[in-house]
């Protein structure tokens, strides 16, 4: 980086301290939003907390066959109302 005359010095150096202003306000804001998330704001169950993150959950062949027979019977019907109608 080439070398900086004084004035653009003491204007970075202005900048830099307003960014760390605004920085800490943001961060002061976020640390009130996460407690009042705390105290019931949010939607998480304490085994939803605990759940190990990445882990895929896998459906049993019979469930994805109540599926695939509820979901065709869903096309089914919907088809009907619309030859119907």
């Amino acid at each position: 980086m080439a070398k900086l005359d004084m004035n653009q010095a003491t204007l970075l150096a202005a900048a830099l301290e307003g960014l760390e202003i605004q920085r800490s306000r943001i961060e002061e804001q976020i640390a009130q939003i996460k407690a009042a998330m705390g105290r019931g704001g949010s939607k998480k169950t304490a085994s939803a907390a605990g759940a190990r993150p990445g882990r895929k959950r896998r459906l049993s062949a019979a469930a994805r066959a109540r599926i695939a027979a509820a979901q065709k019977k869903r096309w089914a019907e919907y088809r009907k109302a619309k030859a119907a109608g």
